[in-house]
């Protein structure tokens, strides 16, 4: 085994094996940059280049891919709110913070020594385990599954800010917008009404740039200034190192969450970093000020989901069950090379595992090296005056977001979701709550149902399940005695009010409240048109919704001033008061323009006309600077398209005109 373990290092540590993995962390760092498209993206342009390749070449290139994702997509959850890729979900909590604080430097830093350490972890824990695996995961069944969601679930607690009933509905509107569409048992179409967009149920992508990115880019143009408000920024790139080496135990933990997690099928990126940053809000006790930039809510999740991509290659290559999507193209592409998944993997095809863990290892380490040296100068853009960003994020999110299922229904959908995740920023709704609940809504219905119609509810009682049920109710005590608040600060009690319910100036956030009410009313009388197992989970979380907002309505409507469900950002948020503070609805005005003009001619006409004008009225750029920006946009929107071999959304105009490729 070890001889086998140094052959297969020797055989990586050629030049041709090194460039070709260069070439692969080179195209995942791209992509990772680049909100939205993450690994499956990328792992698909590489697939046709693989024909005719060297084997361990080849896995040796798509690992450096899969492997530096994580760490590339750091950047865009970092410097501007917007989650990378499903796995960078929980950074934005706590490294956006840091960034608008002027530490943008620090924090991008501590996140590429957390995930190199997290990549090398789960490396190593791919090698010790490679042989020893196989039966434990195949212990794993529908229940154990069932509760390692509900697990999951259960960092809603940590995440539910000051009040518990908001977290829980946020919660189960994010598992009634993950049940839309098909139901698991039975096929049932589920809260489609009408619309073909919505059989397949909303996209991950469009769910995480409408909830995250739209309210981030509204509130940062309304302040017509930089990201950062401090002036020192590119500055921490060694305090960044420190912070990390004072909290490695913690580092260290969370990469072997992250194992764990990515090795079992179904769950993934999805949901690893939420339960590595619940754990690090769970157990730091050294004035945590988890929600506000601190930096150990970067270095936890960044740790996990490095370290989730060793342990997601442990099924796909032992039994061809893959982890993750990204998993599934890099399955393909072993089937492809002549590779069968399987016991042979630890047989005679040992010398290929050990190479792609010896490609893991250094692939993380080539990545992270690459990062540090850009996350000075990158941590820069966040001195820009965002208005001169914002057409290109605008732009690359509406792209991005496109890619999802190529419709322009997309676009809609974002738009939409964008609005809602504005008024759950106003009103202090968790929305990591929501998208908590979203990303676990369709794993915890499929292995809910498969433990009933195997099991019947004796399933409850079998030893794994009552072991993951002991861990989530530590997990929910736990997170009710630290939770962490998006917003940091109450509404302030008023002068002179007293204790005199303040009716008035609540009726936003009561209703509010009544429309997710109402939703959940519709999903409730939905669900009942369907068969037992297609109704049981949507009924079951519309139930508790209803009895959250029961309890959360009332507390609006007669709760003193300073109740801790009281929350209005309109009326207690840091810039009120502030002069040259613009609308609320700016921001998402001009990508409703965006939307509304594409739906007439077209994503790249649209583009060409968007950006002139934004930089012109909004930002008030000269002409050259108009001219030279716009250039820009265009030229790096139509090289993506074209290297990615992605569409455009065509438009009204154009489908009459039948115009060429890119203004279609």
């Amino acid at each position: 085994m070890i001889d086998t373990l140094l052959s297969a290092f020797a055989t990586l540590l050629t030049f041709q094996h090194l460039f070709y993995m260069l070439v692969g962390v080179s195209v995942g760092l791209v992509i990772g940059v680049i909100p939205g498209l993450g690994g499956i993206a990328g792992l698909s342009l590489l697939i046709p280049f693989l024909y005719g390749m060297d084997e361990i070449t080849a896995l040796a290139m798509l690992i450096g891919l899969v492997a530096v994702i994580p760490t590339s997509d750091t950047f865009s959850s970092v410097l501007m709110g917007i989650p990378g890729s499903s796995a960078s979900q929980a950074t934005v909590l706590d490294g956006f913070p840091l960034a608008r604080q002027g530490q943008a430097a620090r924090a991008l830093s501590a996140a590429f020594i957390s995930s190199m350490a997290g990549g090398i972890f789960g490396a190593i824990i791919l090698t010790g385990f490679v042989v020893i695996a196989r039966p434990i995961i195949l212990s794993f069944g529908s229940a154990e599954l069932f509760m390692l969601a509900l697990f999951g679930l259960s960092m809603v607690a940590v995440l539910a800010g000051r009040s518990l009933a908001k977290g829980l509905a946020a919660c189960t509107i994010g598992l009634i917008i993950g049940t839309i569409g098909g139901a698991p048992a039975t096929g049932e179409f589920r809260m489609i009404f009408g619309f073909d967009y919505l059989y397949d149920g909303i996209p991950l992508v469009v769910v995480g740039l409408g909830f995250f990115a739209i309210p981030e880019i509204a509130d940062l143009l309304r302040k017509n200034t930089a990201i950062a408000s401090g002036h020192t920024l590119g500055t921490g790139w060694f305090q960044g190192f420190r912070d990390w080496w004072a909290n490695v135990w913690l580092s260290m933990r969370c990469s072997g969450i992250g194992c764990i997690i990515g090795a079992i099928p179904g769950l993934g990126g999805s949901v690893v970093d939420w339960i590595a940053y619940g754990h690090a809000v769970q157990t730091v006790k050294d004035n945590p000020q988890f929600g506000k930039g601190d930096i150990r809510g970067v270095i936890a999740p960044e740790s996990a989901n490095n370290a989730m991509q060793g342990g997601a290659l442990l099924p796909t290559m032992l039994f061809g069950i893959p982890g993750s999507g990204a998993m599934a193209v890099f399955l393909g592409g072993m089937v492809l090379l002549g590779i069968q998944p399987g016991p042979s993997m630890v047989g005679a095809d040992l010398h290929i595992t050990y190479s792609v863990v010896w490609s893991l290892a250094l692939a993380n380490v080539m990545g992270a090296g690459i990062c540090l040296a850009l996350a000075i100068p990158i941590s820069k853009l966040t001195q820009i005056p965002f208005q001169r960003l914002a057409p290109f994020m605008i732009v690359l999110i509406c792209f991005a977001a496109f890619q999802a299922t190529r419709s322009l229904a997309d676009l809609t959908a974002l738009l939409g979701l964008g609005v809602l995740g504005v008024l759950m920023k106003r009103f202090g709704w968790p929305r990591p709550a929501l998208l908590i609940g979203y990303v676990l809504a369709p794993q915890a219905e499929t292995y809910f149902y498969q433990a009933l119609q195997f099991n019947g509810w004796s399933f409850l009682g079998r030893p794994g399940v009552m072991i993951i049920g002991v861990m989530t109710l530590a997990s929910i005590w736990f997170g009710l005695r630290n939770r962490v608040d998006e917003n940091v600060q109450p509404a302030p009690q008023a002068e002179g009010t007293g204790d005199t319910p303040v009716l008035k100036t609540r009726l936003p956030q009561i209703g509010f409240a009544v429309a997710m009410a109402v939703v959940l009313l519709v999903a409730l009388a939905d669900s009942l048109q369907h068969d037992f197992l297609a109704q049981v989970f949507p009924l079951s979380v519309s139930l508790i919704g209803l009895v959250m907002l029961a309890i959360l309505i009332p507390q609006l409507v007669r709760g003193k001033t300073g109740h801790h469900a009281d929350f209005d950002a309109e009326l207690t948020g840091e810039h009120v008061g502030q002069a040259g503070m613009g609308s609320l609805w700016g921001g998402l005005a001009w990508i409703a323009g965006l939307v509304g003009l594409t739906a007439l001619i077209g994503f790249y006409a649209a583009l060409l006309i968007f950006f002139p004008f934004f930089l012109i009225v909004r930002a008030k750029a000269g002409p050259v600077a108009v001219v030279l920006m716009t250039a820009a946009a265009a030229g790096f929107i139509l090289l993506l398209a074209w290297a990615l071999s992605l569409n455009f959304p065509s438009g009204a105009l154009q489908d009459m005109a039948d115009l060429p490729w890119p203004f279609r």
